[in-house]
């Protein structure tokens, strides 16, 4: 990941602090840890999972702007993830991430709407443009 100075989070939107949260929802460790890292540096507040189930049970997506999600995680998958929160009424974001791309994924992504959808590896630059628009296009949220 390399460094990016592009982006200012909007003050309107987020948690406490008024930097926007972004869920990172990834079963690889290592690569969890930096993406959070690497978000916190940009000024995001973060909220890191190592599953959707955990996502879930911690009812994340109510206090979340955007969510960085992987499409293999063990358990239930990134799309069944994505399409759960889609069918809620104020449901975040969504980008896609995967080490596993082909068309059919690709095709898959688009017609499930999510906001973003990134190849791994990725730069820091391609993840923050896809958050950035994935905040631009989310109404701002109320409480």
């Amino acid at each position: 990941m390399g460094a990016h100075g592009g982006i200012t989070p909007d003050p309107g939107r987020g948690g406490a602090s008024g930097s926007p949260v972004i869920a990172v929802i990834e079963d690889d460790a290592s690569f969890r840890r930096a993406l959070g890292r690497s978000l916190t540096l940009h000024g995001f507040q973060t909220a890191v999972f190592a599953s959707a189930e955990e996502f879930l049970r911690q009812q994340a997506a109510e206090s979340t702007d955007c969510v960085v999600l992987d499409i293999h995680l063990g358990g239930m998958s990134g799309f069944e993830l994505q399409a759960e929160l889609a069918a809620t009424a104020s449901s975040p974001p969504v980008i896609l991430i995967t080490a596993f791309d082909d068309p059919g994924t690709r095709q898959r992504a688009e017609q499930a709407g999510v906001s973003g959808y990134l190849q791994k590896p990725f730069d820091d630059k391609s993840l923050l443009d896809a958050i950035d628009q994935a905040l631009t296009r989310r109404p701002h949220r109320s409480g």
